[in-house]
């Protein structure tokens, strides 16, 4: 067996790469070969901050690393990740996973023709408030979440639904073992080209609904998920790490309640006793823990095992198909006759963007 420690790199040293360099420090089998980064400031900051070796792009480090951490802008995940997949070298990709669909299935090829891993960084997935909820909940019904923050200035290259609704559309469908058959959208830009807010409306085949609300001008930091399912429904509030679960009681299931017909005593009590006796109410005990690590934690693992992480690039371009027909639904025209899919709200015209620079950071 081999104990040689796993050589890795951390692309990218904005906020989610500092977290990944300053986490991956800590894992004792994982040695930090390089951060790197085309902003001098952020490279002078990691050298400082954490004594790393850093570079201006990750080319110098190929040949030096098993496995790299991609946390560039989204729009260079492609490009990197398949110079470093064609090296040979194992990936964790933030999600989104790249900017297309077309680009991830060739990301993902490459990779399973050289037996890589390929990880993609939908962090809520290793949530512990999501993880306790989800082995409770029998066929989901009906899902609604919320995840809304102020305007940060981060991601500013991709619109909410590739930057935070991503996140939920990612936990429903793996909650969810059913093909979307319908979607409805909306969105608007506030302070840019992309959508800062969104609305969306998942249908599976197997009639689970799902809506997802995902803005980065809110006034207050929310994300939050609500599951109906066919024997619970759970309250997740990610960032509070809290589960809350309401189960029916037996006699509710075997339906011995029938509360139009029980006297005014009868239905006292059960007014009185409905969320401890007719269908209580449970804080679920939710174990701190860090889950950027634990996913790191995975892909190494993954790595030295052989085992599938317990998120694919698969299920990372299947987030990414989903988000793609809901932005189509956002952008799409108006048919004459029917409202249009895109919110009244400023769309100020800020001018041609620079073209993108092939960079890593």
């Amino acid at each position: 067996m081999n104990h040689r420690k796993l050589r890795v790199a951390v692309i990218g040293a904005g906020h989610l790469g500092t977290i990944h360099t300053r986490l991956i420090k800590t894992i004792d089998e994982v040695e930090l070969v390089g951060v790197a980064d085309p902003s001098p400031a952020a490279r002078q900051r990691i050298a400082q901050d954490f004594g790393a070796e850093v570079f201006e792009d990750h080319r110098p480090l190929i040949g030096k690393i098993d496995a790299a951490i991609l946390a560039s802008p989204t729009d260079h995940h492609y490009w990197i990740g398949m110079e470093l997949a064609e090296a040979g070298i194992h990936l964790l990709v933030e999600k989104p996973l790249t900017l297309t669909v077309a680009e991830a299935d060739a990301l993902i090829r490459v990779a399973r023709a050289r037996h890589l891993v390929l990880q993609v960084g939908h962090v809520e997935r290793f949530n512990p408030a999501f993880t306790t909820a989800a082995g409770q909940l029998h066929r989901p019904r009906y899902i609604e979440a919320v995840r809304a923050s102020g305007y940060t200035g981060r991601s500013v290259d991709v619109g909410v639904v590739l930057d935070l609704m991503i996140h939920d559309i990612d936990l429903v469908l793996s909650l969810v073992p059913s093909e979307v058959v319908g979607i409805e959208a909306l969105g608007t830009a506030v302070l840019g080209p992309h959508e800062d807010l969104a609305h969306a409306r998942l249908r599976f085949a197997n009639g689970c609904i799902a809506n997802l609300n995902a803005s980065r001008v809110s006034y207050e930091t929310r994300r939050q998920m609500q599951v109906f399912a066919e024997n619970a429904f759970a309250s997740i509030d990610f960032g509070a790490g809290t589960t809350k679960i309401v189960r029916p009681s037996q006699r509710v299931r075997r339906g011995e309640i029938d509360f139009p017909r029980l006297s005014p005593e009868e239905k006292q009590q059960v007014r009185e006793n409905f969320f401890t006796d007719v269908m209580p109410l449970e804080e679920l005990q939710v174990e701190r823990r860090n889950a950027i690590l634990d996913e790191q934690h995975d892909f190494v693992i993954s790595i030295r095992t052989g085992q599938t992480p317990q998120v694919t690039g698969r299920q990372g371009r299947q987030a990414l198909a989903v988000a793609e027909q809901i932005l189509a639904q956002i952008a799409s025209p108006p048919v004459p006759g029917t409202q249009s899919a895109s919110l009244p709200g400023p769309h100020w015209n800020l001018g041609d963007e620079d073209a993108p620079q092939r960079r890593a950071g």
